[in-house]
């Protein structure tokens, strides 16, 4: 890391922390602000009527004004694995930008910690990082973060190092994500960029139906990863904040081709369509089990855990329709398996929980919702991935200080290499972190 610079303030903002451990707020001088001001005001200006191929050359145009020269802009594959170059972008030499691990580099350490790092020249991207220096030109690398959604990273090279400059690089970042966010959903090269292999139809019309995988605000976190990511079949998860109320689902709907999709694709606009009509989880769950059986002549259903968290008060309403239940981790141990309001799959038309469970989270608490695929994933030999060794990857990343999202990314990193990098099933998992700031 930087020294004691860069660590993201609970809220979400990028701060700067002097010696001393106190923010220097926005920039150093007068001076500094209004460079830092005009870069942003000026690329601000310049990026909305821009094309996302567009922005690799208004942000060099913009930030070499502000001393950030030669920046890079990478944005993650779907699989977290790899950081791309957005296009038509080159190195200082002039060399076409490649692609980058995220688990090996320093920029992929950016974006693993979600705080700026150097590298120990301003060329050479995959060496470690370094204390910093005030000494000769090296090469920030800072993260594209939208409160705890993971872009990508920006790289500039500039001739020192102090707080002023990691300040103007945290904000154009900071800008740059956004400008990224606002062009993503309306060309098809975010979405051509990020892909490393052919989606799955089904796959498809699942990623374009789940909300982003993070979220987070002064009172919880949300985290959420689904593999495999361009076959995946009848996996899907959703969730939403309506005022205090954090309203989740995960569904694994029967089989692995497209009707497993289509089914998928039903419970979730179900669940979306009744639950902004006000309808609790236990009659949404049951509209679900109405609309899969209505549109099939065959039998098709899904499983899954319709949930209500008040984050205000920390109480956690749920029905389970078939589905493996929920487990509640609490300062590094597994303190709940939420066993109760077990129904059937939906689709099946055989009956819903006569009501719905009730669990009260202590601050700090993690509540992981999860598919079959992720515990039952077996190796070569046989042996399944588990649901002990999944607790304890989670618990053990918790007590290392890892964030929600990394904590996932690795956990279907891990997954992946027990099947030896091929999943049998569907795996995906969605973990809520409860983290009011004061006591209910």
């Amino acid at each position: 890391m930087i020294g004691g610079w860069g660590v993201m303030r609970g809220d979400g903002d990028p701060g700067v922390e002097d010696g001393d451990g106190t923010s220097d707020g926005i920039g150093g001088g007068t001076g500094d602000g209004e460079v830092c001001e005009g870069m942003l005001g000026a690329l601000l200006r310049a990026g909305p009527p821009a094309s996302l191929e567009d922005l690799p050359a208004l942000v060099t145009e913009h930030a070499g004004r502000a001393g950030l020269a030669h920046p890079m802009l990478y944005v993650a594959d779907l699989q977290q694995q790899f950081l791309l170059p957005l296009p038509g972008q080159r190195d200082e030499t002039g060399a076409p930008l490649d692609r980058v691990p995220i688990d090996t580099t320093v920029p992929g350490l950016a974006f693993r910690t979600m705080e700026p790092v150097q590298a120990r020249t301003a060329t050479v991207a995959a060496e470690p990082a370094e204390p910093v220096t005030e000494e000769g030109p090296r090469r920030l690398w800072a993260p594209l973060l939208s409160g705890t959604e993971r872009l990508g990273v920006i790289g500039v090279i500039v001739p020192h190092s102090d707080a002023d400059v990691l300040t103007r690089l945290t904000r154009l970042a900071g800008l740059v994500t956004l400008l990224v966010q606002s062009k993503r959903a309306f060309s098809d090269v975010y979405a051509q960029l990020v892909r490393t292999r052919p989606m799955a139809l089904s796959a498809e019309v699942l990623w374009n139906l789940m909300p982003g995988g993070t979220f987070a605000n002064d009172r919880v976190v949300v985290s959420a990863a689904l593999e495999p990511a361009y076959e995946v079949g009848g996996d899907a998860f959703d969730f939403a904040l309506n005022g205090d109320v954090l309203r989740l689902s995960i569904f694994d709907a029967m089989g692995h081709d497209t009707s497993a999709g289509l089914t998928a694709t039903i419970a979730v606009g179900c669940w979306r369509k009744h639950r902004r009509e006000g309808a609790d989880v236990l009659a949404a769950g049951e509209a679900v089990d109405d609309a899969i059986a209505r549109q099939f002549v065959t039998t098709r259903f899904a499983t899954g855990v319709l949930a209500d968290l008040d984050t205000r008060t920390g109480r956690l309403v749920w029905a389970n329709r078939g589905h493996p239940p929920p487990v509640v981790l609490r300062r590094g141990q597994l303190v709940a398996t939420l066993d109760a309001a077990f129904g059937t799959p939906m689709g099946l038309g055989l009956g819903l929980p006569a009501e719905p469970g009730r669990y009260q989270l202590e601050p700090g608490d993690r509540l992981l919702l999860y598919t079959d695929g992720v515990i039952e994933a077996q190796d070569p030999q046989g042996e399944r991935f588990g649901l002990e060794r999944f607790i304890d990857f989670v618990i053990k990343r918790e007590a290392d200080g890892v964030s929600a999202p990394e904590t996932l990314r690795r956990l279907i990193n891990a997954i992946l290499d027990h099947q030896r990098g091929w999943l049998q099933d569907d795996a995906t998992v969605l973990l809520v972190e409860w983290r009011p700031q004061s006591p209910p």
